[in-house]
């Protein structure tokens, strides 16, 4: 009996620690903190440095060139580096993508808000290009290394690494701007960059990447540009499953991009932020991944899924609470540790579904699109109208409209599920290897 449950113990950890999902999570934190850096971490520093609500808000902007990301996908997908080029394609674009975005968030480090607004924005947008070309090599390189039968294990590791790269740095930025300065903190946060690259060269090449084509002339540079998107665009349903990609994290993005204020105007302290916001958030993250994982096993991609959409819709009332309440710690710590823990869980089901769509021999360019599109219409609407709608109608009305905005995107997955069009749009990734995503009955 002892040796059964031990058994089963053994087994619920043991796809967790192997080689594949370990490096899923590496990726993942160094993908998480160039995300803090122009998100929640450089909201507060514009906040603080008397940036008004509109300005500030503007400021979500520069994650649109992650959105823009699969313009240029194909070339990390293809074009060989000089010099060290023998690494590997994924590994040299990993060293010279995590080069320039340490470089970038030295670059964002040294300028002064108070002094030239403008020269802090093109340094923020700076941040957003090299961290969205980080992230195309960190997205296919995962996908890639990892077997269909790990995606969600993976999916999991991926969204601890990110969450403790973006919380990590934004925890850290918070306590050194205190004490040093936010120059000093952007510096010592440029070291989240490092375990991508450590990864890459520990565990090498994925073994199912597609070698890369030689491409000469203008055609044949065309041909791989659109030849990706083309594959992805003619398999059944492709247009609806793209509308579902661009609409069902509006409303959590809107939301999210806003919570700084919301403490801000709250007169909620450093410290407040810096335990509650980062550090209880954290832990209910990973509480979220933690069921996320266990419930995707138990309950297939698509059930997962569509749980998971429920919870983050319904995680932004706790917000219209918690502005109606006013500085309240209680209601803060209910708040973060709901919203987290929905985020948590949907990293988990939405990535792996999000990377089973993708066809291997296009894994860059597909999900650099998959991804761009998950979040570009939320980004927009947070970037031109969110200061201003909190300013019209108060953050409780404003947390209320975002809740409402959410249910169509739960709707329309409920809908894809019941007439089995997700089934039919899955890719290679999710279906070439051990397992098979797709193994599971309809909604």
């Amino acid at each position: 009996m002892n040796i059964g449950v031990e058994r089963t113990w053994v087994d619920g950890v043991k796809p967790y620690i192997e080689k594949a999902p370990l490096a899923a999570l590496a990726l993942g934190i160094s993908s998480g903190f160039p995300y803090a850096m122009i998100g929640a971490t450089l909201t507060t520093r514009l906040a603080q440095s008397g940036i008004d609500k509109k300005t500030v808000t503007a400021f979500s902007l520069a994650f649109l060139v992650y959105n823009l990301k699969f313009l240029w996908a194909w070339i990390v997908d293809g074009v060989r580096l000089p010099v060290i080029a023998h690494l590997g394609q994924r590994v040299s674009w990993l060293l010279v993508a995590g080069v320039l975005v340490i470089a970038a968030v030295a670059n964002l480090a040294l300028v002064d808000p108070q002094a030239d607004i403008a020269r802090t924005a093109l340094a923020a947008i700076l941040v957003g290009a090299a961290g969205a070309t980080f992230d195309i090599v960190i997205d296919a390189y995962r996908i890639e290394i990892l077997e269909p039968r790990q995606l969600g294990v993976g999916a999991g590791m991926s969204q601890y690494g990110w969450r403790i790269g973006s919380a990590g740095a934004g925890a850290l930025a918070l306590v050194i701007a205190g004490r040093g300065g936010w120059h000093l903190a952007y510096l010592a946060c440029a070291c989240f960059a490092l375990p991508a690259m450590l990864a890459g060269l520990l565990v090498g090449e994925p073994e199912r990447r597609r070698d890369p084509i030689e491409r000469k002339g203008a055609s044949a540079a065309l041909e791989a540009i659109w030849r990706p998107f083309v594959q992805f665009f003619t398999r059944p349903g492709a247009v609806v499953i793209l509308a579902f990609i661009l609409i069902h994290k509006i409303g959590d993005t809107l939301a999210n991009l806003t919570f700084r204020l919301l403490f801000d105007d709250l007169k909620f302290s450093n410290d407040e932020i810096a335990f509650y916001d980062v550090g209880l958030g954290f832990w209910a993250y990973l509480v979220g991944i933690f069921v996320g994982g266990i419930l995707y096993a138990r309950m297939g991609m698509k059930r997962s899924v569509l749980l998971a959409l429920i919870l983050m819709m319904v995680s932004n009332l706790s917000f219209a609470g918690l502005a109606a309440a006013g500085h309240s710690n209680a209601g803060m710590a209910g708040a973060i540790g709901f919203e987290n823990f929905a985020s948590g869980f949907g990293g988990v089901a939405v990535v792996a579904y999000f990377s089973a769509l993708c066809d291997l021999r296009f894994t860059a360019a597909q999900y650099a699109l998959i991804s761009a599109a998950a979040s570009i219409l939320g980004r927009i609407v947070t970037g031109t109208t969110a200061g201003a709608l909190i300013e019209a109608m108060g953050y409780v009305n404003f947390y209320l409209l975002t809740t409402v905005i959410a249910l169509p995107g739960v709707l329309l997955f409920w809908w894809m599920s019941h007439t089995g069009m997700i089934d039919r749009s899955i890719g290679s990734a999710g279906t070439t290897g051990e397992g098979d995503v797709r193994e599971e009955e309809a909604l």
